[in-house]
């Protein structure tokens, strides 16, 4: 018997959030791959998160780290997922711009709410990193789109700030939706993911209708996953000498990541850390 108050799946998965559709694994996926634009030659890049300069032990640890990273051949750049200091003094973010420096690539750095003088003065990390808070850029037929995530000093129960969703809004409309596109933020996105900001699904929600390949984050010092369409929405374990992962996992590291294809693959590379002869008495 037909009942008029029924509604099909379509419409019902219509009226479901953002966030609802990422957590059962629903969310639309891309129509055919004729729907994307032709990306360009394959490349790879790294992404590390969550280092946490602080101490002067710190110094050689993150010269073996860089040192590690020379050993992959053709990166093309580094995606620094925020927290690049511990306490957000000047002294330890020119510190990790030094190290990564001697890599010979480009940084493309995110701020954490780690990177805070006090609760409102990040100066330190703007001066260190001009222009690092909310931007894009392009390599060879792909998008890279970088939001600061953050409430200042707040690590639990945030949101992103005004300014970031108005720089989306004012930005998504000049980028191109066809292109592989990855997002990377300090805090995560994924719905359930520890210390997630509740308006996340806002975030979400903007980058409906672009071809996103990946979400890339940190703060979360563990391995997470939540699938979003195409996309691996991620947290990764972090790569500090003075801060241990949230889910007692020992590892630290960071990802290796290939794209080829307009699809992006990624490994998990772990840092052996400096020798013993290295590390101060």
């Amino acid at each position: 018997m037909h009942r008029p108050d029924r509604i099909s799946r379509r419409e019902a998965l219509a009226r479901l959030s953002a966030s609802a559709l990422l957590a059962l694994g629903l969310w639309p996926r891309r129509q055919a791959q004729g729907a994307s634009a032709a990306p360009g030659r394959p490349f790879r890049f790294l992404a590390v998160n969550d280092l946490h300069h602080d101490t002067p032990a710190c110094e050689d640890w993150f010269a073996a780290l860089v040192r590690q990273m020379r050993t992959h051949e053709r990166i093309d750049f580094v995606l620094l997922l925020g927290d690049l200091s511990d306490k957000g003094r000047l002294d330890s973010l020119t510190a990790i711009r030094r190290h990564f420096d001697t890599l010979g690539r480009p940084c493309y750095a995110q701020i954490g709410n780690h990177d805070y003088l006090t609760p409102s003065d990040r100066r330190a990390y703007e001066q260190t990193f001009p222009g690092r808070l909310n931007y894009w850029f392009r390599h060879r037929g792909w998008q890279f789109i970088g939001i600061d995530s953050t409430q200042g000093q707040e690590y639990r129960n945030t949101t992103i700030q005004p300014a970031t969703l108005a720089w989306l809004d004012a930005t998504l409309p000049k980028l191109e939706p066809r292109l592989p596109t990855v997002l990377f933020t300090h805090f995560p996105l994924g719905p359930g993911v520890p210390m997630t900001p509740l308006n996340a699904e806002d975030v979400l929600q903007c980058l409906l209708p672009f071809n996103l390949q990946a979400v890339l984050s940190g703060h979360y010092h563990a391995y997470s996953f939540r699938p979003f369409g195409m996309a691996d929405v991620l947290t990764n374990r972090c790569c500090s000498l003075i801060r241990d992962n949230h889910d007692q996992s020992k590892e630290k590291g960071y990802w290796l990541c290939s794209a080829d294809g307009g699809q992006l693959s990624r490994q998990f590379v772990q840092f052996q850390g400096p020798s013993r002869r290295q590390l101060p008495a």
